[in-house]
């Protein structure tokens, strides 16, 4: 999830302690032309570093600014709630007539949120990118439980409010064919 792509801003890296992350150079990860020895990063490692750089920039424009050893559990859902403004899913009130139906006849004045998938693939990311960047899964606060409690009810809210189910899909185990019996 691409939260705010600015093309000529900087990018900020903070790291916790004084660490570098080395990306490891894989054949498929290396660029073709053979005058580069630069590496293309994958567009997961692309969206974790924007991702990151997102999240860095709000602790920054935080009052007052935050540091990220300081930085808890409290304050991701701080970043999570300041994200719904950007939202492009309708996520019904309860009121809403159109409360549990998956395709509205008709617009309605609901707000627009951040879906349950992005937030929990950004969570995974920056969670990630937290032990990238020298912190402790201890101290992760991406991983805390406060902000799985909060993932737990956007998904079953918006399963509620939109009539879409967010159940695992299960494998089902393939059937053993039976051989045909002997017709002697």
């Amino acid at each position: 999830m691409d939260l705010v792509s600015y093309p000529n801003k900087p990018i900020y890296d903070i790291p916790i302690v004084n660490t570098t992350a080395i990306v490891p150079t894989t054949p498929s990860a290396t660029t073709s032309s053979p005058s580069s020895s630069t590496t293309t990063p994958s567009r997961y490692e692309n969206q974790k570093r924007r991702d990151w750089n997102t999240f860095c920039q709000y602790l920054r424009n935080h009052k007052p600014p935050l540091s990220l050893p300081m930085c808890s559990g409290a304050h991701v859902l701080e970043f999570l709630h300041y994200l719904d403004q950007f939202g492009k899913t309708k996520v019904h009130n309860q009121t809403c007539p159109f409360f549990g139906l998956p395709n509205p006849p008709a617009p309605c004045p609901c707000p627009l949120r951040q879906a349950w998938g992005s937030l929990d693939a950004l969570i995974g990311r920056l969670r990630a990118a937290f032990e990238e960047h020298g912190g402790t899964p201890e101290a992760n606060p991406f991983g805390a439980r406060a902000v799985r409690l909060y993932l737990r009810e956007v998904r079953d809210f918006q399963s509620k409010s939109r009539g879409v189910s967010y159940d695992k899909k299960r494998k089902r185990p393939k059937p053993k064919l039976i051989p045909p019996a002997n017709a002697n």
